[in-house]
C-alpha cells in the first residue's frame, strides 16, 4: 500500500512514529510512505499521478484544496458502508468539517485534523502585565482596543514588540478578522463578491498594529517563532503546528508558554484554518486487497490520532479522540480545542486554500501593509485586482 503526504519537519516525525506503530500491528500490510515537498510540488505530483491512474493508494491533502484537485476525475469516492465496515461513522466527525468532504453528494475525503491560526502566550511575561487569570490562563478580552492594551503593556516589558506574527502569511490574520466581522467572499464562474468595508476594517487592524510597533514590520515563519522564543514578544499568532517547536525550546520547562484561540476582535473567536485529510487518488484498477488495506490504514490512523494531536499540535478531527478524557486533560491542547468550531476555511474557488495562489499573492500585499509601505486602502485595491486577475485565468484542472 502506497501513501503520499506533504508532512515534513515535526509533523513528519510524528507521522513516521505512527506509521511504525501501524506496521508493527499490521504485518500483513506493507506500507510504503513517501513525503513530497509542501505545497505546489506535492499537488502537482498528485494531479499528474492521479490523471494517469498511477498515483498512491492514499494521499494526505488540505481539505480546502479538495475541489481544486478535480475530485470527480482525479479521486476515487468512498462509501459510508466501507467506512462503517472499518469502524468509522459520519457521527465521528464535526458536522461542519464532514460536510466539506463531499462533492456532488459523493464522499471524497476523510478529515484527519483541524489546524488553525491560534494565539500563543508567554506565561511569565503575561503574569508580569497582569494578563493571567487566577487559574493561570490568558484573560479574555473583547474588541481590538482591549487586546491592543495587552500588546502595549507587553511591549513595555519586552522592549520590542507585543506580539509576533508571520508578515508573509498575512492572509491568515486578514481572513480571521474579516470572518469575525461576518465578511463573506463568494465566487461564481466569472465574478465575485466581498464586503469592502469589512475587508478594509481587517486590514486597518493589521496596519495599526504595525504602526504602533506592536508587531514586527517584517518576519517570515522562522523569525516569527524566534521573536516569541527569545522574549522579543509576549504573544505570537501562528498555527498550532508550532507547539512542539516551542516545547523543545523550553527544554526542562516545556510549559513556559500556553496557547488559546484567536482574540475576540469583532464579537467571536473565528480564525483561519484548514484540515489535513485523506483522499484516494484515481485508480485504473485496485490490486487485490489493496483498497481494504488502504481503508484499514485510514481507520487506524484516525482512531489513534491522539498521538497526532499530542505530538503535532493539530486538533484531531475524530471526535472519540478529542472528546475523550485523555485529550481533554492534555495541556495546552485542550485550552484551544474549541477552535474546531471556529475554523473558517478559505473562499471556495480553485485558486484559494492552503498553498494556493490567493494565499501567496495576497501575502506579498499584506507584507507591505505590516511594513507600512502600503496603506490599507491601496492594499484593498491591490487585493481586488489580484483576485480579478486570478478569476480570469482558466482552472488548470478543468
Amino acid at each position: 500500500m502506497k501513501q503520499w503526504n506533504l508532512l515534513a519537519g515535526a509533523d513528519g516525525a510524528v507521522m513516521t512514529e505512527m506509521h511504525d506503530q501501524f506496521s508493527a500491528e499490521h504485518s500483513d500490510i506493507e506500507l510504503e510512505a513517501t513525503t513530497f515537498g509542501w505545497g505546489t510540488p506535492f499537488y502537482t505530483r498528485l494531479v499528474m499521478g492521479a490523471s494517469g491512474g498511477n498515483a498512491s493508494d492514499i494521499a494526505t491533502i488540505h481539505l480546502s484544496r479538495l475541489k481544486s484537485v478535480s475530485p470527480q476525475t482525479l479521486l476515487d469516492p468512498i462509501t459510508v458502508d466501507e467506512l462503517q465496515a472499518h469502524g468509522l461513522d459520519p457521527a465521528d466527525f464535526p458536522e461542519k468539517i464532514w460536510e466539506k468532504c463531499f462533492v456532488d453528494d459523493q464522499l471524497y475525503a476523510l478529515p484527519i485534523d483541524t489546524h488553525a491560526l491560534v494565539n500563543y502566550y508567554n506565561k511569565d511575561l503575561c503574569a508580569q502585565i497582569g494578563a493571567l487569570t487566577p487559574e493561570g490562563t490568558l484573560i479574555e478580552t473583547t474588541g481590538v482596543e482591549q487586546y491592543f492594551d495587552l500588546l502595549r503593556a507587553a511591549k513595555e516589558i519586552t522592549g520590542q514588540y507585543g506580539t509576533s506574527l508571520d508578515t508573509l502569511g498575512g492572509w491568515r490574520q486578514f481572513w480571521a478578522w474579516y470572518r469575525q466581522a461576518d465578511g463573506e467572499m463568494t465566487f461564481t464562474e466569472d465574478d465575485y463578491e466581498m464586503d469592502d468595508d469589512k475587508a478594509l476594517q481587517a486590514i486597518e487592524v493589521m496596519y495599526k498594529m504595525a504602526e504602533e510597533g506592536l508587531c514586527p514590520p517584517f518576519a517570515d515563519g522562522g523569525q516569527c517563532a524566534s521573536n516569541f522564543e527569545n522574549g522579543a514578544a509576549a504573544f505570537v499568532q501562528v498555527g498550532n503546528w508550532e507547539i512542539n517547536r516551542f516545547k523543545l525550546f523550553g527544554g526542562d520547562n516545556p510549559e513556559w508558554f500556553s496557547m488559546t484561540e484567536m482574540p475576540d476582535f469583532f464579537g467571536n473567536h473565528r480564525t483561519q484554518g484548514d484540515c489535513h485529510s485523506y483522499v484516494l487518488p484515481y485508480h485504473n484498477a485496485w490490486g487485490e486487497g489493496v483498497r481494504e488495506a488502504t481503508l484499514e490504514y485510514a481507520s487506524w490512523m484516525l482512531q489513534h490520532s491522539f498521538t497526532w494531536g499530542a505530538g503535532g499540535g493539530h486538533t484531531p478531527a475524530y471526535l472519540p479522540v478529542t472528546e475523550g478524557a485523555e485529550y481533554q486533560e492534555l495541556q495546552p491542547n485542550s485550552e484551544y480545542s474549541g477552535v474546531v468550531e471556529n475554523v473558517q476555511f478559505d473562499p471556495d474557488v480553485w485558486f484559494s486554500g492552503s498553498a494556493a495562489r490567493l494565499f501567496d499573492e495576497t501575502g506579498a500585499i499584506f507584507n507591505q501593509v505590516y511594513g507600512l509601505q502600503m496603506t490599507p486602502e491601496d492594499a484593498l485595491a491591490e487585493i481586488k485586482s489580484r483576485i480579478e486577475t486570478l478569476l480570469a485565468l482558466p482552472n488548470p484542472v478543468d
